[in-house]
């Protein structure tokens, strides 16, 4: 991949509109008492440059959204624009702004992956002096499959085949639906090296993924879609630190039948005859507190650790209040 020509100084990114705006977005499935609502009024804003996360239970809305924006679905009612282009008044620039990779696996099994990256660019009008799929097959690992048909592949090479197709015409944008679903770990690390590296040449990426610890290490700003409105949007950090808990795992030196009475309001559970794990909040207690209180209990501490929350624990506490 050439220098992004997607690039832009701070400054400039900072004034110009964001990666994809949504306002008001609102999608009705059907119409009458069987009517579904996948989206209820949804506002998004998605900076330009950053790697974000879309995520969320199943039928959150999530994919809806997605199809919106890709020009998939027709949306009910509300705005939406990528990279400052309308999706309805500027369609075709719009279109021309977003590569979408899709959670199916929707390929031509007769088309060699080269065949169908010349075919994708030639639909979104890329002159042949500017087209770059050889580079682009080596940038995702196919190179030696250029030619293979694309029914001979395996499903990791399918997935990045896809990924492939979506960067033919260069988009500032790129939406990434569930890449690693069914890719085996090599080749997902693969795949994130080769997506960090057009992150950090000046393309925004859109992630939506199950795998929160991938999201949690990849991804600067985050959203939770939950039946269909979005449930908290902010930067990962400002997410976390959202959740004022952490744990503290003691590996004991001699077996212990019961929680210490001392330890009992700090949410104390025993993980084993020599595991003990302790919950507190740091905004109430402070930690040498804690520690006074496990050398109170008069416990043998073979070994010591804490754990903050992450983004599973935010994920599961927003989705599971909005169920209640």
């Amino acid at each position: 991949m050439p220098d992004n020509i997607h690039a832009i100084p701070a400054a400039a990114a900072r004034a110009a509109p964001p990666a994809i705006a949504v306002r008001d977005l609102v999608k009705v499935y059907g119409a009458g008492p069987t009517a579904k609502t996948a989206l209820k009024g949804i506002n998004l804003a998605v900076p330009r440059g950053s790697f974000f996360g879309l995520l969320g239970p199943n039928g959150a809305g999530k994919s809806t959204l997605i199809n919106i924006l890709a020009g998939l679905v027709r949306k009910t009612g509300g705005t939406a624009a990528i990279w400052g282009f309308d999706i309805d008044g500027q369609t075709r620039q719009a279109r021309g702004a977003i590569g979408v990779v899709p959670q199916e696996l929707n390929i031509d099994p007769f088309f060699t992956p080269r065949e169908a990256l010349e075919f994708q660019a030639g639909l979104y009008g890329v002159p042949r002096s500017e087209r770059r799929t050889d580079e682009i097959l080596a940038a995702v690992g196919l190179s030696d499959k250029a030619n293979s048909y694309a029914r001979t592949l395996s499903g990791g090479m399918r997935r990045r085949m896809l990924v492939a197709k979506a960067l033919v015409h260069a988009p500032p944008v790129l939406v990434l639906d569930e890449p690693t679903a069914g890719v085996d770990v090599e080749l997902r690390q693969q795949l994130w090296a080769y997506v960090r590296q057009l992150n950090r040449a000046g393309t925004t990426v859109v992630l939506t993924t199950h795998y929160l610890e991938e999201a949690e290490a990849l991804c600067d700003h985050i959203a939770i879609v939950n039946h269909g409105e979005i449930a908290a949007m902010d930067s990962t950090p400002a997410l976390l630190s959202r959740l004022d808990r952490k744990d503290v795992i003691l590996t004991l030196g001699a077996d212990l039948a019961a929680v210490p009475p001392v330890l009992a309001d700090l949410g104390a559970e025993l993980l084993g005859p020599r595991r003990l794990r302790l919950h507190y909040r740091p905004s109430q207690i402070a930690f040498s507190t804690v520690l006074a209180r496990i050398q109170g209990a008069g416990l043998e501490i073979a070994d010591l650790s804490t754990q903050d929350a992450d983004l599973e624990d935010l994920f599961l506490e927003l989705t599971s209040r909005k169920a209640a």
